[in-house]
């Protein structure tokens, strides 16, 4: 997430005041919701994911980071090893991968986008996350957290041998911190019926924040998208957590809105290291980022096996 995202309609200052209010109630329903998915509610189809399938890729990250000065920004060997992680742990699950370059600022770059066999190509569901860091530091919650969240997510798809109704697609984007760079090439090379093909873009940007009171639920009003965001926000409600909505914009589901293409997701909102030496793996709560992976494997088993015509 860079500076200039920031999520319309609030400051970093208004954000970490609104996530202020609620922490006391939120605190109790966390630590409720901190195991895998529990049988017996709605998101009960997806199996549950646990604190030690997410957590090593994140550990993964950081190690990259150490070794490659400190970061994995855009144009480094930290991003390109960060990318060659993913992409080894999606070949072996059995995705099908294509690393996709882009040029920003004179250095080639790459998406890494991996497509699970199966479902219908016309109804896509699209989830995604960007992998780089600023020059700063290792960017193990900006946004490590939420890559990490989407690889054990679509690791389950695969363990489970999930046969979706709609193709699902997972997306990792390169140079987002300059500007939406990765995600914006990306968006920009589709055609239109390949843009009508996605029924939504589930986003997750700093997904494991610390000393959080409430989850940020992306609300597409533009677009009209109501589906995915219910859903998030009933995955949620029936564990007790407090949920709040924000507009598309501020991280890289907004390449996405600016070309039609309806959006949802959620952020655990902006860190005290943003963009600092010190988002390295301290930086991340590993119940909150257990908790929002289950989450989006809750929210992706619901809507993968609910037919669209």
């Amino acid at each position: 997430m860079t500076i200039r995202r920031t999520l319309p309609g609030l400051t970093a200052g208004a954000l970490v005041l609104s996530l202020a209010l609620s922490a006391v109630p939120a605190a109790n329903a966390v630590a409720q919701a901190r195991g895998p998915v529990a049988t017996g509610t709605r998101a009960a189809a997806a199996p549950g994911i646990s604190e030690q399938q997410v957590m090593p890729h994140l550990r993964a990250l950081q190690r990259i980071a150490d070794r490659n000065g400190g970061n994995r920004a855009h144009g480094t060997q930290g991003y390109a090893q960060s990318v060659a992680y993913v992409k080894r742990a999606l070949d072996r699950a059995g995705f099908r991968t294509t690393l996709v370059p882009f040029t920003h600022a004179g250095t080639t770059g790459h998406n890494l986008i991996a497509d699970w066999p199966g479902g219908d190509p016309n109804h896509v569901l699209l989830t995604g996350a960007h992998l780089d860091s600023v020059p700063a530091g290792p960017g193990i919650n900006d946004n490590g957290s939420g890559s990490a969240a989407v690889l054990a997510t679509a690791l389950q798809v695969a363990s489970s041998g999930l046969k979706p109704e709609r193709h699902l697609r997972f997306a990792w984007w390169g140079a987002e911190e300059a500007g939406l760079i990765g995600s914006g090439a990306y968006v920009g090379k589709l055609s239109e019926a390949d843009r009508r093909r996605i029924d939504v873009y589930l986003n997750f940007d700093q997904a494991g924040s610390k000393n959080i009171s409430q989850w940020l639920v992306v609300h597409d009003n533009e677009h009209g998208e109501t589906e995915a965001q219910q859903a998030f926000e009933g995955w949620f409600a029936e564990r007790g957590i407090p949920t709040f909505d924000i507009g598309v914009g501020g991280s890289d589901h907004e390449s996405f809105g600016n070309a039609g293409i309806p959006s949802s997701g959620f952020s655990t909102g902006i860190s005290d290291c943003i963009h600092e030496a010190c988002d390295n793996l301290g930086n991340v709560d590993p119940k909150t980022e257990t908790t929002s992976t289950n989450a989006i494997a809750g929210v992706l088993w619901k809507l993968a096996t609910t037919p669209r015509h």
